[in-house]
């Protein structure tokens, strides 16, 4: 009866922490600092170890030095290396006097690695074993470090006297093995590892094919480095795909959650693309000059510009964002540009040709075409449908050629976003226009 009293008075409690949770992005700065203070240190720590890294930082950015030491020294080392790049490196050394000297060695060796690649994402606390050990010498020295804070519990690695990697076992293998049995006997040797320099964008995809909890980081010299596992992948695929979604956009990535990032600094994330497309449209009101004498001959031209200008940036952005998506989930390679190209061609020709007939029926049936668009409505009608099928079949290509374009000297294939390919279809696609309608009215009312 004590044991369902006690329980009952622990729920509140457990509740406390994850009412604040669903409801800590919505509370400011201050409210965040006094809910934590409310709580008692055991909810405080589970709320803490709860917390996104910049979510943490801000909380410890005004604590004591007491308060400052006993939450960092609550953190993995992995989650210390976070929370040093998140604060700056300014603050790195004050941080690290926070720890006890076996922690700081290890943070120290994380923070050598990029903060996106295996190195810098690992955790150097996992189990170990020797490959001459017992499974009954294996079994009381997993119970010795799993009072220890190690990272994962799934694997078991065994490593040699140079700390190479010989072999992993999972605890169900080691608990089900005959008394006696040698972990060398046991072990597998077939391992799957990543090198400290991998960058996050392939450990994610990695993850996704092998369905693996964890997978370990090892050297080129075969000595294991650390683990990284599933939790710590998924959270960095988070930030990537947001990162990408952002530049699809043609926004810098944010640095914070929205709600948080001041607005200077979000006028300064956006006004930076915006200003380069507005220069780049600029180019369309000098296209549209260049043809200002087409336009005046035959203004009936002018009515379809927005039409043909649109289909055109509406397929190049589509394209974009099909080989962005399929490069970011490595189902597309650079090496594969010309058989996408082959496929673009073709889809583009086809979506080309369905535009254009629906743009000629609309002309030919329209009940008023004469008085809307003079006597030549059937010329004007064809010059509208083969410029659908040119500028479409341009937007498509631009738009999935781009990305590999991008990405063969060195930049970001999202940087090739939807505005970006729609403002250099826009500049192309009135040069299609109006050098289409030159050729189909010449004579006529050009």
């Amino acid at each position: 009866m004590e044991d369902n009293n006690q329980i009952l008075d622990e729920k509140p409690e457990q509740e406390t922490v994850l009412t604040l949770l669903d409801s800590w992005s919505s509370m400011t700065p201050d409210e965040r600092r006094e809910k934590f203070k409310e709580l008692p240190r055991t909810d405080a720590e589970e709320l803490f170890l709860s917390l996104k890294t910049h979510d943490q930082a801000e909380l410890i950015a005004e604590a004591s030095h007491l308060e400052k030491r006993s939450w960092v020294r609550l953190l993995a080392p992995d989650d210390v290396a976070d929370l040093i790049q998140e604060i700056g490196h300014e603050s790195k050394e004050d941080l690290l006097s926070l720890l006890d000297p076996q922690t700081k060695r290890e943070v120290i060796a994380l923070l050598a690695y990029a903060e996106d690649a295996a190195g810098g994402l690992m955790s150097t606390r996992f189990v170990r074993l020797r490959p001459d050990m017992t499974v009954d010498e294996a079994i009381s020295y997993l119970r010795i470090q799993a009072k220890t804070h190690v990272e994962s519990i799934y694997y078991a690695y065994v490593l040699d006297s140079d700390q190479k990697l010989l072999g992993v076992i999972s605890f169900r293998e080691i608990f089900s093995a005959a008394q006696g049995t040698k972990i060398v006997d046991i072990m597998h040797t077939d391992i799957l590892k990543l090198p400290p320099e991998m960058d996050q964008e392939q450990i994610g995809r990695i993850f996704s094919q092998h369905e693996l909890m964890a997978i370990p980081v090892v050297d080129e010299h075969g000595v294991m480095r650390g683990i990284v596992t599933f939790d710590d992948i998924a959270h960095a695929i988070q930030e990537e795909a947001t990162e990408d979604i952002h530049k699809l956009g043609g926004v810098e990535s944010l640095d914070a959650p929205y709600m948080k990032i001041s607005m200077m600094e979000m006028i300064k994330k956006r006004a930076g693309w915006l200003l380069v497309l507005f220069l780049g449209e600029m180019f369309t009101a000098t296209a549209m000059g260049y043809f200002q004498t087409e336009i005046e001959r035959a203004v009936v031209l002018a009515l379809f510009i927005p039409l043909i200008i649109s289909s055109g940036g509406n397929s190049g952005s589509q394209a974009s964002t099909l080989i962005i998506r399929a490069m970011a989930l490595g189902e597309v390679r650079l090496r594969d540009w010309w058989r996408v190209l082959g496929r673009e061609l073709m889809a583009g020709l086809c979506l080309g040709v369905t535009l254009g007939l629906v743009g000629l029926c609309r002309i030919l049936i329209w009940p008023t075409r004469e008085a809307l668009y003079g006597p030549h409505y059937v010329l004007v009608a064809i010059t509208v449908m083969l410029s659908l099928i040119g500028i479409v079949l341009w937007g498509t290509i631009s738009g999935s050629m781009l990305p590999f374009l991008l990405k063969k000297v060195g930049f970001d294939p999202a940087s090739a976003s939807a505005p970006a390919v729609a403002t250099l279809v826009d500049v192309t696609g009135l040069i299609i226009y109006f050098s289409v309608a030159s050729f189909v009215l010449h004579g006529v009312l050009l």
